[in-house]
């Protein structure tokens, strides 16, 4: 059996770093932000669009990192203080305070609560009504109730898609068992800074 504390561990945060060895780990969202910092970048953005930003600075020591494309938004609308109707347009920079979420219990009642599912697919339905979102919400809520359903993860949450497969893969395996797996994991050495679980990290808990 392989023992764990003999194993390549992943490097302190190191503004001199050579970029291939960045490009070995993987880094969570606060060690991204310290390596702009140190290097003196914006430490804004998304994890993707930082670990890029990093990896640009270590293997262009002094250039400054080209700026991260975005994509244009088509609409502009104050979704804070508009009046909001069922036929209101969902626009590509929704938002969701209290004037939408007020809008939304008015129409849905106490019972509504914004989940990460119902923002999700606002987000991926500009154009339609808030009134098709009112009907989206309940097909969501009805879902919930399906043992079959499995919510989808989204492909940058690295650590909930970890545990998801530690657990598929380990019949019985406890939640905190797969946490333990994805702390001995993210590090070690992993293939573009994405951490996958294989049946070899059981090892750390022996």
């Amino acid at each position: 059996m392989t023992n764990p504390d003999t194993l390549e561990k992943r490097p302190p945060i190191n503004a001199t770093m050579d970029a291939l060895e960045f490009e070995r780990w993987y880094w969570p969202v606060d060690a991204l932000k310290e390596f702009c910092q140190r290097l003196n970048v914006p430490a804004s953005g998304s994890k993707a669009e930082l670990r890029e930003r990093v990896a640009f600075s270590l293997r262009n020591p002094g250039k400054v990192p080209p700026k991260s494309r975005r994509k244009p938004r088509s609409q502009k609308f104050n979704w804070a203080k508009e009046q909001l109707a069922r036929d209101t347009r969902i626009t590509d920079d929704v938002s969701f305070g209290p004037n939408v979420r007020s809008f939304f219990k008015s129409e849905i009642g106490a019972r509504f609560v914004c989940h990460s599912d119902f923002m999700d697919w606002m987000r991926a339905n500009a154009g339609a009504t808030l009134g098709d979102a009112i009907e989206a919400w309940h097909l969501l809520e009805q879902r919930k109730d399906d043992p079959s359903f499995r919510r989808e993860i989204a492909a940058c949450n690295n650590y909930l898609q970890y545990l998801r497969d530690a657990r598929d893969q380990v019949a019985g395996m406890s939640l905190e068992d797969a946490k333990t797996c994805w702390d001995y994991k993210k590090m070690r050495p992993a293939k573009d800074g994405i951490v996958v679980f294989e049946m070899s990290d059981m090892e750390c808990l022996s």
